[in-house]
């Protein structure tokens, strides 16, 4: 009898310690998921994500850069060597998308730092005999040729409404709602208080009904100064009579002479005309007779 307890209880135990792993093992597989790795073409390139993912780079994207730099380094580096190892690496880490943001700028700076992390990694002998010089040169190199965008897609705008607060700390009230402003019909509020003023009266102003032509002098009351009509006349004419004056001309004008010469003297150049024609016609009249005679 005690033997066959013992073996129904283990057996209970088995069965619960295999649903406390299933259980487990279940919870483990539905908690979130491990970030992804965002993979860019280029060194330049932008990348869409959600919050968390790895930003990486290929080690062949960075290839002519690191060639570059090395050769630039002074150090006897080979920079063919170099650009060959580094382009081996397959994935090289720069960054993770931010997280409550709409973007994460990877700088070009971070770039070049885990570029020459993973060359020195690599153990390349094309280095030269400074291998420190030759990989703060290519990070240099990269540095300033590199850089890029991660986008993050689960991003959301905050979104937050504020209930608006009037004086006296009341929230939601409009003016003349409550309170002593709406006790009072007709009245204004002055400031923050509770004393009213009236509302102004404009029942004393003249003012026209619409389609209906009205005289000058009610247009403006007889209390209006100067005369009862804003009309005005001709010229000159006095306003409290009806009869106009005559009218006049503005002036008069008469052609002066011009200072030394007389208005009826005739001038040196007109006498010169009158004898020169006096004398092509005397020469004429003499030709033709001439001919006449002959």
């Amino acid at each position: 009898m005690r033997h066959r307890l013992t073996k129904t209880f283990r057996s209970v135990l088995t069965a619960s310690a295999i649903a406390a792993l299933t259980t487990g093992g279940l919870a483990l597989s539905t908690g979130t998921a491990a970030a992804t790795t965002l993979q860019a073409g280029s060194c330049t390139a932008g990348v869409t994500g959600v919050s968390g993912d790895t930003v990486a780079i290929t080690g062949a994207s960075v290839k002519a850069l690191v060639k570059a730099g090395a050769q630039e380094a002074g150090t006897l580096a080979v920079g063919d060597w170099a650009a060959n190892d580094i382009a081996k690496v397959a994935s090289i880490e720069v960054g993770q998308v931010g997280s409550g943001v709409s973007s994460t700028q990877v700088s070009g700076s971070a770039i070049g730092l885990a570029v020459a992390k993973a060359l020195e990694d690599t153990g390349s002998w094309g280095l030269g005999i400074d291998r420190k010089k030759t990989l703060a040169n290519v990070e240099k190199k990269v540095a300033g040729n590199c850089g890029l965008t991660a986008y993050a897609s689960d991003y959301r705008e905050p979104t937050s409404e504020q209930p608006t607060t009037q004086p006296g700390g009341s929230t939601g009230s409009q003016p003349g709602t409550g309170g002593n402003q709406g006790s009072v019909p007709g009245t204004l509020p002055l400031g923050t208080g509770s004393t009213m003023a009236p509302p102004p009266d404009y029942s004393n102003i003249p003012a026209a009904t619409p389609g209906v032509a009205l005289p000058p002098g009610a247009r403006y009351g007889s209390a209006a100064p100067g005369p009862t009509s804003p009309e005005f006349g001709i010229l000159g004419a006095d306003p409290n009579t009806t009869q106009a004056p005559e009218v006049q001309n503005a002036g008069n004008a008469d052609a002066l002479a011009a200072p030394g010469q007389q208005s009826n003297s005739v001038q040196l150049p007109m006498l010169l005309a009158v004898v020169a024609l006096a004398g092509v016609t005397a020469a004429l009249v003499r030709t033709w007779v001439l001919r006449k005679a002959s």
